[in-house]
């Protein structure tokens, strides 16, 4: 019986540079298929933290994220497409990395081992009780992140979590854990992989969860996206053609002039 954590536990696997490229490619591959399956188990978890959050936004509250490493890296991916995907202020949801912007292309020494950073980061943003923050840590026991939950406790704002093991630090502190549990990783201790997968998803639950709550979402469409490249105007005009009916140059006129899908389909119906 070993104490480690799990995603800290030997792979089930091992002789991996004896694999051919194609045995390499399906063992990954199969790992893989876990992941969801471990998401899935977190949905009782997920749900009422995600009902909390959309709350606090009803009330002009904010979404942190915060973590280290890879964690860290896909708080602030997460964040970082809220406002082009539904033409949110940047300022909405938020992700904060251990050791700073530059950490998310280099790593920072002993950025993540400093328990009192993370509160000094929030500050900056003036983090407040209608606010939530998401501890995010596959191992569950960084100080960055346990800082920061600690203090953000203390200070009344909503805390939740997302881990990859049982029973962790960051579970015990926050008021909403999520536990996605995927086991040990195909090269051990590699939690970029099917933990940070994971990650991902969860992440990719909550932040869509909360924009269609919110508003940002009619139907399925992506009714407030910004409109920074070519293909986004393709498709926003694809999206007034076939809400309106009306041809291709009339769509994408009124889609240029007013700025987004909805503000062009509601114009547009205004004046009928």
């Amino acid at each position: 019986m070993t104490n480690k954590p799990l995603t800290e536990q030997s792979s089930a696997y091992d002789d991996l540079e004896k694999m051919s490229v194609k045995e390499l490619l399906i063992n990954i591959n199969n790992e893989d298929k876990k992941v969801p399956y471990s998401v899935e188990k977190a949905i009782p978890q997920i749900e009422p933290l995600v009902q909390q959050i959309v709350e606090r936004f009803e009330r002009g509250g904010r979404l942190f994220y915060i973590g280290a490493g890879t964690s860290g890296r896909l708080g602030v991916l997460d964040a970082s497409e809220c406002p082009p995907t539904y033409g949110v202020p940047d300022d909405w949801v938020i992700g904060l990395i251990a050791g700073g912007d530059g950490a998310l292309r280099k790593a920072v020494e002993d950025a993540e081992d400093d328990w009192g950073q993370a509160w000094r980061d929030l500050e900056k943003y003036h983090i407040n009780n209608n606010d939530v923050l998401i501890g995010i840590a596959a191992s569950g026991g960084t100080p960055y992140v346990l800082g920061g939950l600690e203090d953000a406790n203390k200070n009344g704002v909503l805390t939740g979590c997302i881990t990859c093991n049982y029973h962790t630090e960051i579970a015990e502190v926050a008021k909403y854990p999520i536990e996605a549990v995927v086991g040990s990783e195909f090269v051990t201790g590699s939690t970029r992989m099917k933990s940070g997968t994971a990650q991902k998803l969860v992440l990719n639950m909550i932040s869509t969860s909360l924009m269609i709550k919110l508003g940002r979402v009619q139907g399925n469409k992506m009714v407030d996206m910004q409109l920074t490249n070519k293909k986004l105007i393709k498709r926003g005009t694809a999206m007034i053609v076939n809400e309106l009916g009306i041809d291709d140059k009339l769509a994408k006129e009124l889609l240029l002039d007013k700025g987004s899908v909805r503000k062009a389909i509601e114009y547009y119906r205004s004046k009928k």
